[in-house]
């Protein structure tokens, strides 16, 4: 299994030359010759395990509310699964699409809003009576500060961490980030394991040997009292803390605490009073077999942070290099989508995939309810699955209205409330989808973003899978590649092959 992680540390993720090879031969190595394994290698890893929705009757249930998500560590780690054999966990279906980019428009220079919404809507290809409905909101690229930045790692040396796809890759991936950093920012640098310790304050970002040869010098060993640990790092950030900065603290562990507050809920009741002070986390997984994806997840999400899971050097550089600004700089802050449902077209919805993140409906203009923030740079795109109405008349059951469908031939209407960085109230953004939002020759980007959809459909045994197929989502996936500037695409159509030789 080392060796296998070797192999892959190569991989196609950064889009380096020799990264297809090094699949090919990892592939052939832990997957070609081995079964099927029905369980973990390692029954404790944690994952969430929050219910898929529904589909829900327009005409009792017109809206849909989601708090937005822009982590993608569930695809990496399903990349990790599959490399090595191991029957797939921990699957979020929004993560898989949201792992890659789409040619979104921007919006303009002087935009009121730091965002675009996009809606596009074509059949469904594993329920061709059914539709597609795609909503892309894209953020905008701008920086929102020239002020440095404060950032604190926050890294597990705890004897968990003793492998080569943990500490050793967690050194090399900070490195990359230290790279991005000039005289202008701040690094501290914390470590817990039995106890916490601080192993660097205040750093100047310029101070590159200083910070790399702490890195170099990590040695894994104890237990480990996360808690303390993030008490710690988050009172270094406040005690440096940029006004009008980026001020963060980067947390790197395999989320296995087990020293103090250990649970998902102990640890982000936690973080979320000093999320209130305007200090995010980003949330680095690593490693295998005692994962505990649950609450790293959980720790994101209700600190104003994001969550990536870095299984290859060329994941770090793609989160920590390639997506420095989207990963550091929040641009909107608590952004939800609320999707109302036209009765005249729209019968039945589902949305696909954020089943831990959907909201009440009257939480979207509640301002004090936390949702997900997005980076310079980063997209959030949603799907759901509609069934037609078909013009058939509507009946209900209902004793004292009459539920009355209209005349109107929009989809549906997006709304999209986020605040200002810092801001403590909210705007809202309409946009509808008409009937112009239907197309019978969706985009490559629909085409190729529906195929991970019909991927991790089947991959999560989804009851609501109707006829979806891997093999059909690969052919739609490898035609719709586009051109693939870091082999991306590509790469997932290789997972899907090594999938389907799993299954076999």
């Amino acid at each position: 299994m080392v060796a296998v992680v070797g192999l892959v540390g190569s991989c196609t993720a950064g889009g380096m030359s020799d990264g297809s090879a090094a699949h090919d031969m990892a592939y052939e190595d832990s997957v070609a010759s081995e079964a099927w394994r029905d369980a973990p290698m390692d029954a404790q890893e944690e994952y969430d395990d929050s219910p898929e929705q529904p589909f829900q009757d327009v005409t009792t249930s017109p809206l849909s509310t989601f708090a937005s998500d822009v982590d993608t560590a569930s695809y990496s780690n399903l990349r990790r699964q599959l490399l090595h054999g191991v029957a797939p966990e921990g699957v979020r279906i929004e993560e898989l699409v949201n792992y890659f980019d789409y040619d979104y428009p921007a919006p303009e220079p002087d935009a009121v809003d730091p965002f675009t919404v996009t809606t596009q809507i074509a059949d469904a290809p594993w329920a061709p009576d059914h539709q597609l409905a795609m909503i892309g909101v894209q953020a905008t690229a701008a920086v929102p500060t020239s002020r440095g930045n404060n950032i604190v790692f926050l890294l597990d040396v705890s004897g968990s961490m003793g492998e080569p796809n943990k500490l050793p890759l967690l050194a090399d991936s900070f490195e990359l980030l230290v790279d991005q950093l000039d005289e202008d920012d701040t690094v501290s640098i914390v470590t817990y394991a039995g106890s916490e310790q601080v192993v660097a304050d205040s750093v100047p970002g310029d101070q590159r040997s200083h910070l790399v040869r702490a890195l170099r010098e990590l040695r894994a060993g104890g237990s480990t009292g996360g808690a303390a640990g993030l008490q710690t790092a988050y009172e270094l950030a406040s005690k440096n803390f940029v006004e009008g900065g980026n001020n963060r603290v980067v947390l790197a562990t395999d989320g296995d605490f087990n020293v103090g507050p250990s649970t998902p809920e102990q640890l982000t009741d936690l973080i979320e009073e000093h999320a209130r002070t305007g200090v995010y986390i980003s949330v680095l997984g690593f490693g295998m077999g005692n994962l505990k994806d649950n609450t790293m997840e959980a720790i994101a999400d209700h600190g104003n942070g994001n969550y990536a899971y870095i299984d290859t050097i060329d994941e770090a550089r793609k989160v920590l290099v390639d997506e420095f600004d989207s990963t550091m700089f929040v641009v909107a802050q608590d952004l939800k989508v609320q999707v109302e449902f036209n009765p005249a077209t729209v019968a039945q919805y589902r949305l696909l995939g954020y089943d831990n993140r959907r909201l009440e409906d009257e939480e979207f203009d509640d301002d004090t309810k936390d949702a997900g923030d997005v980076g310079a740079g980063h997209s959030v795109t949603a799907f759901y699955e509609l069934v037609p109405a078909r013009g058939e008349a509507r009946g209900d059951d209902l004793d004292y209205q009459t539920v009355q469908a209209g005349a109107s031939t929009d989809f549906l209407t997006v709304h999209v409330r986020y605040k200002q960085p810092g801001a403590t109230t909210s705007t809202e953004v309409v946009h509808p989808a008409t009937a112009s939002a239907y197309t019978r020759t969706p985009s490559t980007d629909f085409r190729f973003a529906s195929a991970v959809v019909e991927f991790g459909l089947s991959v999560t045994g989804s009851r609501h899978a109707a006829d979806a197929d891997p093999s059909r989502a690969r052919e739609r996936a490898d035609a719709a590649s586009g051109e693939d500037d870091y082999g991306l695409r590509s790469e997932f159509v290789t997972l899907i092959d090594a999938y389907l030789r799993l299954t076999e």
